[in-house]
């Protein structure tokens, strides 16, 4: 994704030890009381993007070859704090609303914008959804119940476009043993990224790997977060789609200073496979990936490896993002049997003296794809790159600018097209109180 909805949806969350980092272990604050410890946040966005598909296929809806559109975002987060005494209370309320700025039905369907329910071409001039969240604490144990915007290794929300997709369901973190990070989910309802609607659980169908529309009653998830040490954490996670998948996540996070500079390691292994009825058919998918990085006065060079094993692709929700090392802006590299590598570089220009400005660009292959009836082996490829400055003072202070580029190739085109991809988007955080 895309512009950091940290700053709204991670402040009061991470210090309160509710739906921090998976891997941040600091403990939450004490309650000063249920105004006192409250907070208003509000981000503006906006959002241009354009996709050209390169391909010539003019197979989607509009038989157009892009996707352009520009819109505006608002997201107003407000944290409430906890009552006094043994057990806490509190209640947080999320509202989005996205307003249409350019559009033509040539061009849309970009997911910005909903489209409206006469032509499918049009977009909508503006929608909105807003969520609630009821939370009680105890200790440094919370559970809410309500809107969630879930950040784990089994279900990160999407925020790749101008509003974030919502959960809804329940969920306890618990940090009561040092160290030790346990959470357990069971969620039933989802508002995508460009709707207004709650609707059903259901499977991804990127690619026509799976089919469409397949859902479940719920989605149920556990995990385990342990901190070994400054430098090492260990992860284990397990989630099931009712009657579609369950899936096993083993992840070890590391680093270690060599020379003048710091190695880091990511190491992700996910085993997938269909449970209940299989209301999707058989899935069996092992998927085990590797980030090494190795950082230096501003510079940091990663390269990393992911093999996809088994007969079928990696499955995860609709409206999340996959928990991989090569999830791209475009692509998740996630194809059955596929192997690829990525090579990454960043730079951060505080290192000479410009500070708030960052680059990073990156380039992954994948080949040795399965593609359902064909003999061809798939292969695919995409390059990315990113300039994001951030305004560090005077009138327009805090104000982010992020430039994204994106080029995606592949030789299976009648599952996935060629594209073309910028994003722009600029984006403002005022803290209200």
């Amino acid at each position: 994704m895309v512009v950091p909805f940290s700053l709204l949806a991670q402040s009061r969350v991470t210090r309160l030890g509710a739906l921090a980092v998976c891997a941040g272990f600091a403990a939450p604050a004490q309650a000063g009381g249920f105004f006192e410890d409250s907070s208003a946040k509000l981000e503006a966005r906006t959002v241009y993007f354009n996709r050209d598909f390169r391909d010539g296929n003019t197979s989607n809806p509009q038989g157009a070859s892009k996707r352009d559109e520009t819109a505006q975002g608002f997201i107003l987060n407000l944290q409430s704090g906890y009552t006094e005494g043994t057990v806490g209370f509190g209640l947080d309320a999320l509202g989005m609303l996205g307003l249409k700025l350019d559009s033509s039905p040539a061009d849309s369907n970009s997911g910005l914008l909903p489209s409206t329910g006469n032509d499918p071409r049009r977009s909508k001039d503006q929608y909105a959804k807003m969520g609630l969240t009821a939370k009680m604490r105890v200790s440094q144990t919370v559970l809410k119940y309500g809107a969630l915007l879930p950040d784990l290794p089994l279900l990160k929300y999407n925020d790749g476009r101008l509003l974030p997709t919502m959960f809804n369901g329940a969920m306890l973190v618990s940090q009561d043993i040092k160290n030790l990070k346990f959470m357990a989910s069971r969620l039933d309802r989802y508002t995508a990224r460009d709707s207004t609607d709650a609707q059903d659980l259901r499977l991804n169908c990127k690619n026509k790997r799976y089919a469409c529309n397949i859902t479940a009653d719920h989605f149920n998830m556990y995990g385990l977060d342990y901190k070994v040490n400054e430098r090492l954490t260990a992860q284990y996670h397990y989630a099931e789609l009712q009657d579609i998948y369950r899936q096993q996540f083993v992840g070890l996070l590391a680093s270690q200073p060599v020379g003048p500079g710091v190695l880091s390691a990511d190491v992700r292994l996910l085993k997938s496979d269909d449970a209940g009825s299989a209301k999707a058919s058989t899935i069996d998918n092992r998927a085990l990936g590797a980030m090494l990085g190795y950082s230096v006065s501003g510079h940091k060079v990663s390269a990393g490896w992911q093999r996809m094993n088994g007969d079928t692709s990696m499955p995860y929700l609709d409206g999340s993002n996959p928990y991989l090392v090569n999830y791209l802006q475009v692509n998740d590299f996630a194809n059955a049997q596929e192997r690829s590598w990525q090579l990454r570089y960043d730079y951060d220009f505080k290192a000479i003296g410009i500070d708030g400005l960052s680059f990073l660009t990156r380039y992954v292959n994948g080949d040795h794809i399965k593609v359902v009836g064909s003999t061809e082996e798939g292969k695919e490829w995409e390059r990315d790159s990113e300039l994001k400055y951030i305004v560090q003072s005077g009138t327009f202070k805090d104000v982010s600018l992020r430039l994204r580029n994106a080029t995606y190739r592949t030789n299976y085109a009648q599952f996935a097209r060629d594209v073309d991809e910028t994003r722009l988007i600029v984006s403002y955080n005022l803290s209200i109180w």
